[in-house]
């Protein structure tokens, strides 16, 4: 991975840090420094500096020779979010609707050819896939990223869909590019996508665009349900149009604080 940077300006330690904080993931949440320098592909002596530094920061800590990410690593993640301020405000709407319908909802946003959590209401049902806030998946194999997709302009959908996915999943095989684009325009014209066991056995889900103040696509929200116990009739009957609902008042309450000026005033420090 070293040596990518072209710009002048490019840090590589910085680039070589957030490469050891990404080799982490639900597969390798604990790993030894050897390890880690492979998953990196870095040095040992490099890898053990990074280490050490993540370690003094708090985002890292190590325990019998194995290192684990700490929760502080969310805060990375969640600045960015926090400075949307969709969390908060999508939060009560995702509780409320999960309570309608009995379903996990969540909510992703696009980043490359994939999507990333960024928001989640889960209820224990037997999903094949786990899912939590930063969970990245293929944005063509699921409703969200359909939604996402069908967003963006012709040029940019098409740099897009040429990205590889950073997810780890193989490829999609079961539809041509050319039947994407057709499914593409069908969510564009309708304001809803289906994902029909695409991204795996079991899992079904339905989403709709959540936009801001300009009224572009920013974000997907979802319903996910097991194709066992919820017919497809089932999720675009009763839950798709509570989904809607719960979408446009996202929405309205996002660009309402988009709105507002976002100015801190300090506090005067009394004596």
């Amino acid at each position: 991975m070293a040596g990518r940077g072209t710009g002048p300006d490019f840090v590589e330690a910085l680039a070589r840090g957030l490469d050891v904080l990404t080799c982490f993931g639900s597969e390798r949440p604990a790993m030894s420094l050897s390890e880690v320098a492979a998953a990196a592909e870095l040095a040992r002596p490099t890898a053990r500096r990074l280490l050490l530094t993540l370690e003094e920061l708090g985002f890292v800590r190590s325990d019998d020779g194995l290192f684990r990410l700490t929760p502080k690593v969310l805060t990375l993640g969640m600045a960015y979010v926090g400075a949307l301020g969709l969390w908060d405000i999508a939060r009560p709407h995702l509780e409320s609707l999960v309570a309608r319908t009995g379903e996990s909802s969540s909510m992703a946003q696009l980043d490359g050819a994939d999507i990333v959590y960024v928001a989640r209401v889960a209820v224990p049902k037997l999903i094949t896939l786990r899912v939590e806030i930063g969970t990245r998946f293929p944005a063509a194999q699921t409703s969200q990223g359909k939604v996402l997709l069908a967003g963006l302009a012709p040029d940019e959908l098409a740099s897009t869909l040429a990205e590889p996915s950073r997810s780890g999943l193989p490829p999609y095989i079961g539809r041509t590019t050319e039947q994407l684009h057709d499914e593409l325009a069908e969510v564009r014209a309708r304001g809803w996508a289906l994902a029909d066991e695409e991204l795996a056995p079991g899992v079904r889900s339905v989403a709709v665009p959540v936009r801001d103040g300009t009224g572009a696509v920013r974000a997907a929200a979802n319903v996910t349900v097991h194709a066992a116990e919820t017919s497809t009739q089932t999720l675009l009957g009763e839950h798709l149009p509570a989904l809607l609902r719960t979408a446009g008042e996202i929405s309205g309450e996002w660009a309402t604080w988009q709105r507002r000026p976002h100015v801190e005033v300090a506090r005067a420090e009394t004596a």
